[in-house]
């Protein structure tokens, strides 16, 4: 069993098992509260996740999807995560923090110096996972999320070393 990272595109079939779970679980979680259930997946479109500004991951084994995620341009210097994800079935098992980290390495490569996101106040074990490794919450976490509706985060990712080869869009998952 050896997983791999592969940038890609939204629109890939092989994307499809992320888009179809993340559209499922915020319309679970949060049905209509903010807008049209489904409307968070259509509201970019894929060409935002594309080189130069931005970029589509996901972490393959044994050809399947089973974790993922993507960053667009923000600003010039910062590059805004979204579709964060991993199959229901695997989580718990460092999976989104090694497409964390790959995406701040990216990110890096592309130019960026600080990384900027948002989750739902309904998603803790999100939450938890950004202040983890590393993020700053940019928002009072001393009061109910709920208030907040959406929980902003950043984290400053200068100090990364720029030693991958600027096009390397596939390597080994460590």
């Amino acid at each position: 069993m050896t997983d791999s990272f592969l940038y890609t595109t939204p629109l890939d079939p092989r994307a499809a098992p992320l888009i179809e779970a993340l559209t499922w679980e915020y319309t679970t979680r949060y049905g209509d509260h903010f807008g049209e259930p489904g409307e968070e997946m259509r509201r970019y479109p894929a060409e935002l996740f594309a080189p130069p500004h931005g970029n589509f991951l996901l972490l393959m084994r044994d050809g399947a999807a089973i974790a993922g995620g993507a960053f667009k341009r923000y600003d010039d210097s910062t590059a805004e995560l979204k579709r964060v994800w991993t199959h229901i079935d695997l989580r718990r098992q460092g999976l989104a923090h090694k497409v964390l980290g790959e995406l701040e390495l990216q990110a890096a490569r592309q130019g960026y110096t600080r990384l900027y996101l948002t989750t739902g106040f309904r998603q803790p074990e999100a939450a938890a996972l950004y202040l983890s490794d590393g993020y700053t919450a940019l928002f009072d976490s001393s009061v109910d999320p709920e208030i907040h509706g959406t929980l902003p985060f950043e984290k400053d990712i200068s100090a990364l070393a720029l030693e991958f080869e600027p096009n390397a869009f596939e390597r080994k998952a460590s």
